[in-house]
């Protein structure tokens, strides 16, 4: 039964004509499954798995208006010409059919097109350059503004003759709209700039009138803002709202509130940043106007969704890699099985696969760190197979829960061993750093599919090779995870070290100088944990730089965090000596003492290969996760849902 505080989020709202069954709409979000800017079968299914899974409002991502307009991602929707029109029209049908409405995001990237990309300069209404691509662009000539607004009005006349109920303007993020609207980058001084927001308005207020000129009431039109900029100089929420009022005037019928540009140094992506960070923005958009207002960003539990509808800070729930991680996020809550909601884990990996595109020959599409169902949605996975078989896991991590799950799902016979006292392996140890308590939410979700699947679980479990033998599984996945081991650096051997896992499970106390030895991911959580204790806390790496092993997305919020700590991070370090009480260095050629009480070895993980080892030539078996190399959780989930997958 669904608990009664989340009723309000299916509560039906009107938009102008567009009728929405509930508050929650799938925010827009880049995904490369889109052909030469054409409408694929792949991007149809993914997009109709959401609205299946009870979306009231699908945001279909980006689509160019203009051939100067392509972002350059690779897989991105055209409608800059009527022969899209057909391939969105299937689209439209599906997304229908699956019981939600839909609209189609219209796009120019503007300075942030790249030339190579383009095969020319990109344009911009000033010719500022871009830290995000690194180009200097050509300002836009009067006459060319003018043009690409008639290019956004017949891109939202092609989404209305495609089925569309309506159409949102990407005035954020730092796009060609943003870039008419931020004092940053428009310095015009024709009737397209000036010093005040309202002046900078003009664009967007041009765009809406001749939409409304070419299609009538017949669109729902919203623009997506980035209330505040967050960069130095750029619109503030003062500023914002004033413009949020004249796109209303103008004709826009909703606004969606969202935060900063791709340059913009603020962190709103990672598992860091807390939930529901930026609905602020969204409400300072309700106190200038009568519209509704949809609010985005770090959004991944219905009962935040919830709570934000019922204090009145916005109308509707924007929810996007919540809905990458989980196409029935809006049917669980619906239905009250909030519990067997994948959530978001804020891991970044999908951001991550998405700017990889940049750089890379063509498109791949993004995934999901946690969900490998993600882009694979017409292919059937689960199909329950002929003749089920009797599957063994060993090991309770997030590669065993994920592999006993699919293998359930397939229908066969699955039992899991754990040798501890609770599920979760590597995971109930990552949670516990500061700024990681989302990985709880993964925890929770994959021991609920253990139930849900009716999956034998034995805890407790110390597993021998006769034990697995005796089982006689059809097939057995071993997923036994890493454990630690102990480097080879001069006088280690006199000292009483410890571990990362015994500094975060408060297994071992720590004096108040703590030497760590390993920079990457492992190390600067444990610094971190002992930074906010209040330790002195000194970092010591063989590498050049620190956390090399966290991505790109995640890696700068993390490098920045530590920059305004009191740890002390050195690098290129050659051991020459450790002592109970010192750890004597050398780097770049100047020898250091380091005060040590504790010392924490860090990133000395190996697999745990002893029961695979003993059962070499005796059975068939799928390794899967650190039992392999120690690696990230992405990696252990992808590789269970692989190993189940080849039964």
């Amino acid at each position: 039964m669904r608990p009664k505080e989340l009723d309000c989020l299916f509560e039906p709202i009107s938009i102008g004509k567009m009728k929405l069954k509930n508050r929650i709409v799938m925010a827009p979000m880049g995904t490369g499954f889109a052909g030469d800017g054409v409408v694929t079968d792949r991007l149809i299914d993914y997009l109709t798995a959401r609205a299946k899974g009870g979306a009231g409002l699908i945001t279909v991502e980006v689509a160019y208006i203009h051939r100067l307009g392509k972002a350059g991602l690779g897989g991105e929707l055209g409608i800059d010409d009527d022969k899209y029109i057909q391939g969105l029209k299937k689209l439209t049908d599906s997304v229908h059919n699956a019981g939600a409405k839909v609209v189609l995001q219209l796009n120019h990237a503007g300075r942030y097109a790249r030339a190579k990309n383009l095969g020319e300069q990109a344009v911009a209404p000033s010719p500022i350059a871009s830290r995000y691509t690194g180009e200097k662009p050509r300002e836009l000539s009067t006459q060319e503004v003018d043009e690409i607004v008639e290019a956004f009005a017949e891109g939202a006349r092609r989404a209305r003759d495609a089925g569309f109920d309506g159409v949102e303007l990407m005035g954020s993020t730092g796009y060609l709209i943003s870039q008419f609207c931020s004092p940053i980058t428009n310095k015009r001084t024709d009737k397209y700039g000036g010093d005040t927001p309202a002046a900078r308005a003009v664009f967007v207020k041009e765009i809406i009138k001749k939409i409304r000129e070419k299609t009538g009431d017949d669109l729902s039109v919203c623009v997506k803002m980035s209330v505040d900029e967050y960069l130095p100089g750029g619109n503030t929420i003062k500023e914002s709202q004033i413009m949020g009022k004249e796109f209303v005037e103008a004709g826009a019928d909703r606004l969606h509130a969202w935060a900063g540009w791709h340059e913009s140094p603020k962190p709103m992506l990672p598992m860091s940043v807390p939930r529901a960070a930026f609905v602020h923005l969204a409400e300072a958009l309700k106190e200038v106007t009568d519209v509704p207002i949809t609010t985005v960003g770090r959004i991944n539990d219905p009962f935040v969704a919830a709570s934000i509808i019922k204090e009145g800070k916005a109308d509707l729930i924007a929810i996007g890699r919540g809905m990458l991680s989980d196409a029935d996020f809006a049917l669980k809550t619906c239905e009250g099985r909030t519990d067997e909601i994948r959530n978001c884990i804020g891991c970044c990996v999908c951001f991550d696969k998405l700017m990889s595109r940049i750089h890379s020959s063509g498109p791949t599409g993004v995934t999901c760190g946690i969900n490998l169902e993600l882009g694979r949605e017409g292919e059937n996975l689960f199909k329950p197979v002929a003749q089920g078989k009797k599957v063994l896991v060993v090991g309770g991590g997030p590669g065993g829960m994920e592999a006993a799950r699919v293998a359930s799902l397939k229908g066969h016979d699955v039992t899991l061993w754990e040798k501890s006292d609770s599920l979760g392996g590597a995971l109930k140890i990552a949670c516990l750093p500061p700024l990681k308590g989302e990985l709880e939410c993964l925890t929770r979700y994959l021991t609920t599919q253990m139930k849900v699947n009716n999956i034998t679980v034995e805890l407790n479990k110390n597993v021998s090779s006769d034990d697995v033998i005796k089982e006689n599984a059809d097939c057995t996945i071993i997923s036994t995870g890493a454990i630690h081991t102990v480097p080879p650096l001069p006088g280690i051997e006199n000292v009483d070290y410890i571990f990362p896992v015994d500094v975060l499970t408060n297994s071992s106390e720590t004096g108040e100088n703590v030497v760590i030895i390993g920079g990457g991911l492992i190390g600067i959580d444990v610094a971190e944990h002992l930074n906010e204790q209040g330790k002195n806390v000194t970092l010591l790496t063989r590498q050049p730089k620190i956390g090399a092993d966290i991505g790109p997305s995640t890696r700068w919020v993390t490098l920045m965090r530590l920059k305004k700590s009191n740890i002390n991070i050195i690098k290129e370090v050659s051991y020459k000596e450790i002592t109970p009480k010192k750890v004597l260095i050398e780097s770049k050629e100047k020898e250091m003492d380091i005060p040590a009480d504790t010392i924490v070895l860090s990133g000395g993980l190996v697999p745990d290969r002893e029961l695979i080892d003993s059962l070499k030539g005796k059975i068939s078996l799928i390794e899967v996760g650190d039992c392999i190399t120690p690696r990230k959780i992405d990696n252990a989930i992808e590789e269970g849902f692989n190993a189940a997958m080849q039964i």
